[in-house]
């Protein structure tokens, strides 16, 4: 089936839709993202995603392309003419584009942005099976800019880095900087050890996940441990389990790290928990 996608201000089939070549999105990643999951055709934690494109936007003096609630509207649409049951939403805003290629921004108050969306059908996202048999992990070098709290569309080395696990037989690899783990390729990272949950505190080091966010409260909420601090790769190989936290995986077990086995090698109960109250309070708070 062909999908239908917004546009700048129009629901086109996904085969008849453009955007210049000239727009910054595409010429230099100077656009910012949100991906919104959908269950039961309704969206999971759709208030947390438009307050960090909202930061995110802010942070590169980019105008805002709409209102929040126009936002929700077309979410909402896209979902029901899609037919979406589970899966993504995926939004983009680029700087737009007042003419020819150039280093220097155009004057935000007098040019336009671009806004795109589109869904992903995700039939079975919930119940993944990947989520029932774990992730195994690769470290690697983090060798990304420096603002990576801003959700920008520069996701070159995060992709070389999913490639990096494909190839060593893996499936996704955490990054490593001045020897502590900041984050996955497109995940925030934890591990348990003693029962007690560390992850990386929030800087402009790592992403601010939303998921991040619900799933750290919902561990206070049960009486959970937690700690924020720096950790090394080898604290997390040497630990009884480990996690990572995504809008589009939810809470995902990691089974193993650099070929090191953790536990005895299956998902964590701890982890398996959390993404099951986590996905527990999405259902019941999507809108």
């Amino acid at each position: 089936m062909t999908r239908t996608v917004f546009v700048n201000g129009e629901y086109l089939p996904e085969t008849e839709a453009k955007i210049s070549i000239f727009d910054r999105g595409f010429l230099m990643a100077d656009a910012v993202y949100e991906v919104t999951s959908v269950l039961g055709g309704k969206l999971v934690d759709f208030e947390g995603h438009a307050v960090r494109l909202e930061r995110s936007l802010k942070e590169l003096d980019m105008k805002a392309p709409c209102t929040k609630e126009e936002l929700l509207e077309i979410h909402r649409k896209l979902v029901e003419v899609n037919e979406i049951d589970e899966g993504l939403v995926y939004l983009q805003v680029s700087r737009g584009s007042d003419g020819d290629r150039d280093f220097v921004f155009p004057d935000p108050e007098t040019t336009e942005p671009s806004l795109v969306l589109f869904t992903q059908n995700k039939p079975g996202l919930a119940d993944s099976p990947a989520a029932k048999k774990g992730a195994k992990i690769i470290s690697i070098e983090d060798i990304r800019w420096g603002r990576r709290d801003i959700k920008t569309t520069q996701l070159l080395y995060p992709s070389m880095g999913k490639m990096m696990a494909k190839a060593a037989g893996a499936d996704d690899a955490w990054m490593i900087e001045d020897g502590h783990v900041t984050e996955g390729t497109s995940n925030n990272a934890y591990f348990v050890k003693d029962g007690k949950i560390v992850t990386r505190p929030l800087s402009n080091d790592i992403l601010h996940g939303i998921t991040r966010k619900a799933v750290l409260r919902l561990a206070e909420e049960a009486q959970m441990q937690i700690e924020e601090r720096l950790f090394t790769i080898d604290e997390a190989k040497e630990a009884d389990e480990a996690f990572t936290t995504s809008a589009s995986a939810f809470v995902m077990p990691v089974v193993e790290i650099d070929g090191v086995a953790l536990g005895d090698g299956t998902p964590g109960a701890l982890a398996k928990r959390l993404r099951e109250i986590y996905l527990d309070e999405a259902r019941a708070k999507a809108i």
